[in-house]
Order: structure tokens, then sequence, then C-alpha cells
């Protein structure tokens, strides 16, 4: 087993991990903690997310939960739980996840069998510092239909078509959202205060 540490972008990549190790250390680990996996040809990555890194994350799904309220959408928040299928040897844990099409199939559900249950229908990925891993692979393994991705600036959309992420301008799930608006939301936090923003954002999505 090789260790790999970057101390800038607090993650460890492990290599030659098995499935049945991987599994192991997940209980080992157990649910409270910051840090997030990810698993992929036998490599795992853990994550310890910066301030930022959370406060991005944080700000991205206070604009989604009151997106969904304004459009009065049933929603299913699943924050980073474990997403993992053995059969391709893959597990990711986003930043923060949603059912929203799916969220009839899980609703009540407070464990989830990934051979039997869909995938969240909604990602949000906050990658400041670049991950050793293919993301993407990862996510089109586990068939996540959107993701968001937040790179320390901007904000970008990302559909499953075909296997693989193609990049929108609008939202496949919210088609009034576009990437400008989240990223003048985030912009908007910062100089005038998150409630301040939020209300701003609500009336925004009153007036569409």
């Amino acid at each position: 087993m090789v260790i790999t540490s970057i101390q800038a972008e607090q993650r460890v990549l492990l290599q030659n991990i098995s499935w049945e190790l991987f599994e192991s250390l997940l209980l080992e680990l157990g649910e409270n903690r910051s840090s997030r996996l990810a698993y992929y040809q036998r490599n795992l990555e853990i994550m310890t997310p910066l301030p930022e890194h959370e406060n991005r994350n944080r700000l991205i799904d206070r604009l989604i939960i009151a997106l969904i309220e304004e459009l009065n959408i049933e929603y299913n928040p699943f924050g980073s739980m474990t997403i993992k299928r053995q059969k391709k040897g893959v597990a990711k844990e986003p930043d923060s996840c949603y059912y929203i099409q799916n969220e009839a199939r899980v609703r009540g559900k407070t464990e989830l069998d990934f051979t039997q249950d869909p995938p969240p229908d909604l990602a949000i990925e906050v990658d400041i510092t670049s991950s050793s891993l293919n993301q993407f692979d990862i996510y089109a393994d586990l068939g996540v239909p959107e993701i968001w991705r937040y790179d320390g600036e901007n904000i970008k959309f990302y559909q499953l078509q075909n296997e693989e992420y193609i990049e929108c301008d609008r939202s496949p799930t919210f088609q009034i959202l576009t990437v400008t608006k989240v990223d003048e939301f985030l912009d908007r936090c910062q100089s005038l205060g998150v409630s301040t923003a939020v209300r701003e954002f609500r009336e925004w999505v009153r007036g569409q």
C-alpha cells in the first residue's frame, strides 16, 4: 500500500485498497466525521474540507433549498452519504446530494441499497483543490444524473448523457437557474450577508 499526502490540499490517497478493506475503513471511521471518501479502481482518497470548502457547500445548499421551497417541489436531502456500487468498485461521498425527481422512491427511507435504490438526482462537488481521482468517472459509474461543481471561483453544471458528463449553462433540474445566477448569489452572500442574499434570491425566483 502506497500513501501519498498533499498537506495543502488536505487530501490523502491510499492505493491498492481492496473493496473489503474499504468497507472495513468505512465502519471504522463511522458517520460522525468531517472527512469525505472517494473510491475508484482500488484507490481511496480521503479529503478533509477546508473552511472555505464547507462554507461554499453550505451556501450552495442554502440556495438549492430556497429554490426548491419557492418552486414547491418535494425533495429529500441526504448530505454527504456514501453512494457505492460494489459491482463497479466505486464509491463517493458528495458534499451534498438530493433526491428530487426520484424523491418518492426514497421517501421515508433512512438507509439506501444502491443495488435497488436510485442514486441521488443532484450532487454538489466543491473541488477547490484538485482531487487525485477523476470525480466525473466515479459519478458516471454511480449514475448520478446531475452534478454542480464549484472550483473556488465559479460554479458549473453537468448532465450525464451516454455515460459522460456534458457541461450546460442551465441546471437540467431547475431550468430557470443559470450558472451566472449561482455565481451572483455566492458573491452577494459575501458582500451583503447570507440572509439578505437568500431573501433577494427568493424574490428573484418568484419573479420568474
